[in-house]
């Protein structure tokens, strides 16, 4: 499992997931994972540099990622304070994953080869965007 496209605007639904061998970089698969209409990029410091690849994907978004605040064992505190609001919004974005793992127990591959393991993964984000948006499906007073 490589990582999840999340919209923010529709309560924390994941749009899109690639899922690639171990040896691909998570920064190789953003332009997969973006769907062009975003208007901001939230990702760790993996994803510094991108930028090309996201305005490539999606003109109008923003890049939000986080910069490294650590060169040469100095403490960049301009930086610090730049990265704590990208990493609270990212913490919204890791709470699905969370909800992956702890309720639907999705927390190591099962199966030899990758077909097999994406086709779980897939499923159980379809199920972890129903588990989320399950007060809203349900009809009032039911």
């Amino acid at each position: 499992m490589r990582g999840a496209g999340f919209d923010r605007n529709h309560c924390g639904i994941v749009h899109s997931a690639e899922a690639t061998a171990a040896n691909i970089a998570d920064s190789k698969m953003l332009p997969e994972l973006l769907h062009g209409n975003e208007r901001k990029v939230w990702g760790d410091a993996a994803y510094q540099g991108q930028g090309e690849k996201i305005h490539g994907k999606a003109p109008h978004a923003q890049d939000m990622t986080s910069r490294r605040a650590r060169y040469k064992q100095i403490i960049d505190q301009l930086q610090r304070r730049k990265n704590r609001p990208k990493a609270q919004m990212r913490s919204k974005v890791e709470h699905v994953f969370r909800v992956m793992k702890r309720q639907f127990g999705f927390d190591r591959v099962r199966y030899k080869g990758l077909a097999k393991n994406a086709n779980r993964m897939f499923a159980c984000f379809a199920l972890v965007n129903l588990y989320l948006t399950r007060k809203r499906l349900a009809p009032m007073g039911a």
